[in-house]
């Protein structure tokens, strides 16, 4: 995200992962658009709805490993 407040955040993402990304966050209500610019602009409300769109794009981006250890990791504690 492009910077640590709430509000409207313009997020990078490759393009072939931006429309999954999107749909993802449009079923979980979150407001989102996709502009010609190629970038995925989200609207980030509440704490809830950041932690949500972290998930969904490191569910999406995050390399296997790395998805395994955050679960290891959630089970530990």
């Amino acid at each position: 995200m492009t910077n640590n407040t709430l509000g409207e955040q313009v997020l990078q993402i490759p393009l072939s992962d931006r429309w999954r990304i999107y749909h993802r966050l449009q079923e979980l209500m979150i407001p989102c658009s996709c502009p010609p610019d190629g970038s995925l602009r989200v609207q980030v409300n509440s704490l809830l709805a950041a932690i949500l769109v972290r998930s969904t794009v490191m569910q999406c981006l995050a390399p296997r490993q790395e998805l395994l250890n955050w679960l290891e990791h959630c089970w530990y504690l």
